[in-house]
């Protein structure tokens, strides 16, 4: 008997773009890019700057801390995993570092309690060859 439960859609970990950020999930580091020549952060990981165009990246570890900039409470899915999940909330997450990014919201019963604002922290879904980022209110 095989087990039918749907499974979340993970990201190609060997995009190249994107390989070393996935690979830094593993170890549940939440890794952005800082560029060494102009200073800005740089996420989501790209081969150059979106500052300066320069290509001298380096990786750094964000605390895994944030807030909620915006969100959105999906209550109806087509994807088998996600229609297991409703209702949740789709979040824009500004991290302490600076770098905004695109995530679910996850321990809270009721999504509708969020609040723009509210402070949140990574937590991790864990995976064979990565580990998800999703985020919740502390």
């Amino acid at each position: 008997m095989s087990d039918t439960t749907p499974t979340r859609p993970l990201p190609n970990p060997d995009e190249p773009d994107t390989a070393e950020f996935w690979r830094k999930t593993k170890d549940k580091v939440l890794g952005y890019q800082h560029c060494d020549d102009c200073g800005t952060v740089v996420f989501y990981p790209r081969r150059h700057c979106t500052g300066c165009l320069g290509s001298n990246l380096t990786w750094q570890a964000s605390n895994g801390e944030g807030t909620l900039y915006s969100y959105s409470i999906i209550r109806q899915a087509y994807h088998p995993f996600f229609r297991t999940q409703v209702p949740f909330a789709v979040a824009w997450v500004d991290l302490d570092e600076g770098p905004r990014l695109l995530t679910n919201i996850t321990g809270v019963e009721d999504p509708a309690t969020l609040e723009i604002g509210q402070r949140v922290r990574v937590v991790w879904e864990e995976h064979e060859a990565l580990n998800i980022p999703l985020f919740e209110p502390f």
